[in-house]
């Protein structure tokens, strides 16, 4: 077999499998083209489910004549120039095969008339022989494609196509995918000269909630939480339904990458991991969401459809899509009630600090006002013993191998149950790790100290006052108490212990803090003198759990924290840390911190702002937990003797 160059137009046919599979391809594609072009203004008209009949016709700025040849070419553009255009795409079309492919599949006559041309001309190509000719015509500024008899001359591909009925339905879910992801055009769709579909421009965020809800449907949004959350580079927007609209089909999984209706797996897998504990088994979640990042952080030439992009840092991208949506949907569930079943056991409740929330509250706030749902645990991390336990099972699988290697790695027994404690969710006063060995259970009651047990013993304080001092009775009288003082002191020695025990049951050779990575890195803008004292103490602060990387300009990255700040906001307490550790250096004249003032300085970072009384009673336990014998010693150092004589001899 002799090898020869394909003809020009056998070579479009073979294109347009990958271009034009049916009439809602050739569709997107003359859409994308219309709204590259700057139509505000787009209306479709199609016959027989567009298999007889597709015109497209817009208010873009139009093809001059000189180029309506050229713009029937294969591989004709001119939305990019160079390779460095090719890595930040911008435009929805780039490659220029649509108008190629799609005329050598049906009769094509595009009219076009730029607003700076006196007259239109209009463009004629037939797929019998893939000659264009040009002629002059009547047409206001704007552009025109006309697609009829498509797959004409190519019987193989047009007997695969559906009823009339089955095309216009796909038609319409393209006009509607598309409708959606740009408010600020205005679409019309006709079919057998009836309206079907008439999308308004929408200016106002008003108008794009009707759109949304002349697309989805007005129930979609009553029951949509509304997200816009900017990081970094990244903004994620959109609508999100409440788990209480789940759908038996996925009819209602709208997702777009820069204004790119997508079809992407890194997408849906963030989303459904998302709704995963919310949703009943066989539904599916609905969603309108709109992801931007900068065009080079992500390529859209990787699927001949480019319904599906790779994204440069994909798992960074996963988490934040992640992140943002469970955090919606959980904060919007919090206080309504779902599907209440009697033997529930997740309980989806806001965030709260366990400093700011008394154990008693905690457990009527389990037992009264929580909605619950009939499915597993909320934990996102399962406990090891039970991944080891996995990863056995499956050797005997058509994965072995990798079965066999997570069977060699063997964790330890106090490694499983730090983790697991550090990983699991408080579920009220009897949350405890289940330990079997001594070593075990001294590890678990230092892990307590955190969430500490409902205590019955009334309050050890004669009053409280805000925002944090305390009256509390001696021997000797009454004192005053600095709750804030105490605090820094208790807190103190709560990083110190922690500290040993990571010394105590890791075989790492440096003492150093448990660090936790963060779900999503935190940017943190800091003045001059933070950033270079960060910059020149920045293995005390790695051995104190806190890992960043430098930006541009004065910002870091926070990528790990400690653990123990795991419920404070990192950026305020990055910055008291650093304070704190600034203040300490210049008072030691310049000398080298010692590992006394990260102790202090990160549990400086865990004190509240104010304490009332629950918050000062679990502040006094868990300061009786750390000293003991020792307690009376830190209330003395942290109080002054209330002086009431000079007062009472007033009133005589």
């Amino acid at each position: 077999m002799t090898i020869a160059i394909l003809p020009a137009r056998l070579a479009n046919q073979i294109a347009a499998g990958e271009v034009v599979e049916r009439p809602a391809s050739v569709i997107k594609e003359l859409i994308e083209n219309s709204l590259d072009a700057g139509a505000t203004s787009i209306h479709i008209d199609v016959d027989k489910g567009g298999i007889k009949k597709i015109k497209i016709t817009d208010n873009g700025h139009g093809i001059v004549k000189e180029e309506l040849t050229l713009a029937l070419s294969r591989h004709a553009t001119s939305k990019i120039k160079s390779l460095n255009d090719l890595e930040a795409i911008g435009s929805l079309g780039f490659r220029g095969e649509a108008l190629a492919s799609i005329s050598s599949v049906a009769r094509l006559t595009l009219t076009s008339k730029p607003q700076s041309q006196a007259t239109a001309w209009q463009a004629v190509a037939e797929g019998r022989d893939m000659s264009v000719n040009i002629k002059p015509a009547a047409h206001p500024d704007g552009t025109s494609i006309e697609v009829l008899d498509l797959f004409f001359n190519t019987p193989a591909r047009r007997k695969f196509l559906r009823t009339e009925k089955t095309e216009f339905n796909h038609i319409d879910e393209v006009v509607r995918r598309i409708a959606l992801a740009h408010f600020e055009v205005s679409f019309s769709l006709t079919h057998n000269g009836n309206t079907v579909r008439q999308y308004r421009m929408a200016s106002t965020h008003a108008q794009c909630i009707k759109r949304v809800a002349m697309v989805c449907g007005p129930k979609f949004i009553e029951h949509a939480v509304e997200v816009d959350c900017p990081h970094d580079n990244m903004t994620l927007s959109g609508w999100l339904a409440k788990p209480s609209f789940s759908r038996s089909q996925n009819d209602l999984c709208y997702s777009y990458v820069n204004g790119r209706m997508m079809r992407d797996k890194l997408i849906n897998h963030a989303i459904r991991q998302a709704y995963a504990d919310l949703l009943p088994p066989d539904t599916y979640p609905a969603f309108v969401l709109f992801l931007q990042l900068d065009h080079r952080e992500v390529d859209v030439n990787v699927h001949p459809s480019k319904h599906e992009v790779r994204f440069h840092q994909s798992r960074y991208v996963h988490d934040f899509i992640y992140s943002v949506c469970h955090k919606a949907l959980t904060s919007a569930l919090a206080g309504e009630e779902l599907f209440t079943t009697a033997d529930s056991d997740l309980a989806l409740v806001p965030e709260q600090s366990y400093s700011s929330l008394g154990a008693n509250d905690r457990q009527e706030s389990h037992s009264s006002n929580t909605p619950t749902l009939n499915y597993p645990s909320a934990d996102y991390i399962r406990p090891l013993q039970h991944v080891n336990d996995a990863s056995n099972s499956q050797s005997t699988s058509s994965y072995s191998g990798y079965g066999q290697q997570h069977k060699t790695n063997t964790i330890s027994k106090i490694a499983a149950s730090n983790y697991q404690a550090l990983m699991t969710p408080d579920k009220g006063s009897s949350a405890q790790v289940q330990n079997t060995s001594g070593s075990d259970q001294a590890s678990a009651q230092k892990h307590e100290t955190t969430t500490l047990q409902n205590s019955t013993d009334q309050s050890a304080f004669l009053s409280v006052h805000q925002p944090g001092y305390a009256l509390y009775k001696t021997e000797n009288g009454v004192r005053v108490l600095s709750l804030f003082k105490l605090a820094k002191s208790t807190y103190g020695k709560l990083v110190e212990q922690s500290w040993q025990n990571k010394t105590e049951q890791s075989d790492c050779p440096v003492e150093c803090l448990v660090s936790q990575p963060l779900l999503l890195p935190v940017i943190l803008s800091l003045s001059e003198q933070q950033l270079s004292f960060v910059l020149a103490e920045q293995e005390i602060l790695s051995n104190a759990g806190i890992v960043f990387i430098q930006q541009h300009k004065n910002k870091i990255q926070i990528r790990q924290f400690p653990a123990l700040l795991r419920e404070q906001d990192v950026s305020n307490a990055l910055i008291i840390i650093i304070e704190e550790l600034i203040e300490k250096r210049s008072l030691t004249e310049g000398e080298a911190l010692c590992e006394t003032d990260l102790h202090q300085s990160i549990g400086l970072a865990m004190v509240l702002a104010e304490y009332d009384e629950t918050q000062a009673d679990i502040l006094l336990r868990l300061t009786k937990k750390l000293f003991h014998e020792q307690l009376s010693q830190q209330l003395l150092l942290n109080s002054i003797p209330l002086d009431l004589t000079s007062h009472i001899k007033t009133l005589f």
